[in-house]
């Protein structure tokens, strides 16, 4: 979706770059061989795993299969929940062109995307997958948390609370 009509494009018409609680998803997507799919994103130039701000109207699963979809050309089905990031020391974000938030993301994993990768440059650079024991340098940080709540889910079957 267009972020000028997105739902946060209209709030940020209202309230400029002030900071504001945005309830989103966070996306680990994970192939056959275990390894995780992470986009480069153009805002950072950092890598991170697919997620974004909700929209009115949306559960927290639909907007984790749109977020998939808009950044990598993937669809996922029945995203399964693992945890929530709400911890407001690393869920605070300040983006580069000034706009401040802070998160509240349910965290999801999905296996076996389907499609063939596809993205826009304005929000992805590049797409990868990689194996979680060998992730790239240069991890958004809340994606390198994300990441490590995920492969404790998977160790132990506990629900995560970052």
């Amino acid at each position: 979706m267009e972020f000028s009509k997105s739902y946060l494009g209209k709030l940020r018409r209202i309230v400029g770059t002030r900071l504001i609680l945005i309830p989103g998803a966070r996306i680990v997507v994970h192939d056959r061989l275990g390894r995780v799919l992470l986009e480069l994103r153009s805002d950072f130039r950092r890598w991170g795993v697919p997620g974004g701000h909700q929209e009115i109207g949306d559960s927290s699963a639909e907007t984790a299969i749109r977020e998939v979809f808009e950044e990598t050309g993937l669809r996922i089905k029945r995203p399964q929940v693992f945890g929530i990031a709400s911890d407001p020391r690393h869920e605070t974000v300040t983006f580069p062109n000034g706009d401040r938030t802070q998160s509240v993301a349910v965290l999801f994993h999905a296996r076996k995307p389907r499609g063939r990768p596809k993205f826009n440059p304005r929000e992805t650079l590049e797409l990868g997958w990689f194996a979680l024991d060998e992730l790239p340098a240069g991890l958004m940080p809340n994606s390198a948390r994300t990441l490590k709540a995920f492969r404790r889910f998977r160790a132990t079957g506990t629900f995560q609370m970052i």
